[in-house]
C-alpha cells in the first residue's frame, strides 16, 4: 500500500500541465506581459464554466508574469517558521519592561546588539540578536486563537468564501518543484497546520512529528518484486481511467498518477535521510536541547540543505491566562537553546543568507496582569523576530509604551512604527523576490493578489 501522507505530499500542481513539452500552451508563458494579462482576464471568466484546468492555466500565466519581472539574484531560497502557538508574551521574551507597571517579574538582560535588551528567559538568543531584525510593533485585529493563527500564517483575515494559502505554500507555488521530498513541511503541527488554500491541497504542509521517530509508511511491507508488480497493475487501471479522457495516454497524466509517481520517488530517494537527525554528531544535536522542538529545528537545517522551501516547527503552550511568568519561562527554556542553535548552525553552514527565519506567534499578551497572575490575549504591539536573508542585521523596529494605556484610549497609540500582519507578509515575499501584488486565480475564477500588505522597506539592508 502506498503511504497516504507521502501521496498527499507528492502531489504537484495542475499548473505544471502547461510546462509539458507537448502542451499546446507551453509557449504562452513567454508572451509579452500585456497579452498574458489580457488572456488571464478571459481565463478567469472561462474558469467558472471550464473547471480547474483553465483556472490552473491562468494561474500559471500569472506566475510566469511574476517571475519574468523579478530579479532572483541573491534572493533567499528557504524559510523556517518557528511557530509559537498560543500567543507568547512579548514582555517575557523580546520586549521586557522591567520595574514598571506592566513588567511583572521579568528581568531584562543585554544582548549582542548594543543598546538592545530582551528578557532573561532568552539568554542564549541574546547572544545572536546582532544577526536579527526585531519587530516590536506587530499589530493585528484578531484576538481569537484560530482567527489570529489564520491571519498570521496567511497574511489575510478569515473569509468564509475562501481559504487563503499559508506563506510557505505561496513560496512553493512561486518556485519550481525540483526535489524528491516535500518542499513544504510542518513539524509538530497541532490544530491548524499550514494549508495550500485555494492554491490546492498539493501545497499543504507535509506533517511529521518528533524527528527522533522515523517517518511512517516509507518502506513497503511486501517484497520489491511484488511492489513493482502492484505499481504496474495500478498503471493499467490508470490507463483505463484516462482512456477517452486524454488525447495522449503516454504523455498526459492525471493528478493521481503524478501523485503516485512522486510518492514512489520519495520512498526511494536518498534525500529522505534529511529527516534523520541522528546522522548529525552529538556535538551538533545537543545544543538544540533534548526536546521535540529542538530536534525539529535541527531537522529544519538538514531539510533546507536538501532544497526544501519552507519548514514550520511548532511550539505550543503559550496561552498563559494563569501563572503567566512561570509558564512563559517554561516555554522559553525550550525555545531559547533551539532558536540560538538554529541561527548559529545556519551561519556556520553558510545558509543564513539564503534562509529567512521567522519566530512569532499569533498575538502577544496583555500589559495588565489579571487576577489569576496571567496575561490575556493582546494583538497590539507584540513581537516577531526575523533572521537571515536580506533582512537587516542588528536592527530593532518599533517600540511599545512602558505604561498601561487608559481604558478609553486606543491601544495602538502606545505603539510606534506599527507593522500590520499583511505588511509583514508583503515584506517577506518581497525579500524572496516575489511581487506581493502578483495575482493568482482562485477556483471560482477570482484574480487575487498574494498579499494585500505594503512593504516595510526599513526592515531590509540598505
Amino acid at each position: 500500500m502506498l503511504p497516504i501522507n507521502t501521496l498527499q505530499a507528492a502531489c504537484d500542481s495542475y499548473r505544471h500541465w502547461i510546462d509539458r513539452e507537448n502542451s499546446p500552451y507551453s509557449d504562452l508563458a513567454y508572451r509579452d506581459t500585456a497579452n498574458r494579462r489580457d488572456w488571464l482576464k478571459q481565463a478567469s471568466l472561462t474558469a467558472l464554466a471550464a473547471g480547474s484546468l483553465w483556472t490552473s492555466l491562468a494561474e500559471s500565466l500569472a506566475l510566469a508574469n511574476s517571475k519574468n519581472n523579478s530579479n532572483a539574484s541573491g534572493r533567499p531560497k528557504s524559510m523556517i517558521v518557528l511557530w509559537m502557538q498560543g500567543g507568547p508574551s512579548q514582555l517575557e521574551t523580546f520586549d521586557p519592561h522591567p520595574n514598571g507597571s506592566i513588567g511583572g517579574s521579568t528581568i531584562a538582560i543585554n544582548t549582542s546588539l548594543k543598546g538592545l535588551q530582551i528578557a532573561n528567559t532568552l539568554s542564549q538568543t541574546a547572544e545572536v540578536m546582532h544577526l536579527g531584525t526585531l519587530v516590536r510593533s506587530m499589530v493585528s485585529k484578531e484576538g481569537d486563537h484560530e482567527r489570529a493563527t489564520y491571519n498570521m500564517k496567511t497574511g489575510w483575515r478569515p473569509d468564509p468564501t475562501l481559504v487563503h494559502p499559508a506563506i510557505g505554500s505561496v513560496l512553493c507555488h512561486q518556485s519550481p518543484h525540483n526535489i524528491e521530498i516535500p518542499r513544504h513541511i510542518s513539524i509538530l503541527s497541532d490544530q491548524w497546520p499550514s494549508r495550500g488554500g485555494y492554491l490546492g491541497s498539493q501545497f499543504d504542509a507535509f506533517q511529521i512529528g518528533d524527528p527522533k521517530n522515523p517517518l511512517p509508511n516509507l518502506k513497503s511491507p511486501i517484497p520489491a518484486s511484488q511492489f513493482d508488480q502492484r505499481v504496474a497493475d495500478l498503471e493499467i487501471l490508470e490507463k483505463g481511467f484516462r482512456k477517452g479522457r486524454l488525447k495522449n495516454l503516454e504523455t498526459e497524466k492525471t493528478l493521481h498518477t503524478l501523485s503516485t509517481q512522486r510518492a514512489i520517488k520519495m520512498m526511494s530517494s536518498d534525500q529522505i535521510q534529511a529527516f534523520d537527525i541522528d546522522r548529525e554528531p552529538a556535538s551538533i544535536r545537543d545544543p538544540f536541547g533534548d526536546t521535540p522542538f529542538g530536534r525539529g529545528c535541527l531537522a529544519a537545517v538538514r531539510l533546507i540543505e536538501q532544497g526544501v522551501t519552507c519548514v514550520e516547527i511548532e511550539l505550543s503552550g503559550w496561552d498563559t491566562h494563569i501563572e503567566n511568568h512561570s509558564l512563559q519561562s517554561g516555554r522559553c527554556a525550550i525555545l531559547d537553546p533551539a532558536l540560538a542553535s538554529l541561527i548559529r548552525l545556519l551561519e556556520d553552514r553558510d545558509l543564513l543568507d539564503s534562509t529567512v527565519v521567522l519566530c512569532s506567534g499569533e498575538f502577544g499578551r496583555t500589559p495588565k496582569i489579571n487576577i489569576a497572575d496571567g496575561r490575556d490575549h493582546w494583538p497590539v504591539g507584540f513581537s516577531s523576530a526575523i533572521f537571515g536573508g536580506p533582512f537587516r542585521r542588528g536592527y530593532v523596529h518599533g517600540q511599545t509604551t512602558h505604561e498601561l494605556m487608559p481604558a478609553d484610549q486606543d491601544p495602538i497609540a502606545g505603539v510606534s512604527k506599527p507593522v500590520k500582519i499583511e505588511d509583514l507578509h508583503a515584506t517577506i515575499l518581497h525579500g524572496f523576490g516575489i511581487d506581493p501584488a502578483v495575482e493568482s486565480v482562485t477556483p471560482i475564477g477570482r484574480p487575487l493578489a498574494v498579499s494585500q500588505g505594503s512593504i516595510v522597506e526599513e526592515l531590509f539592508e540598505a
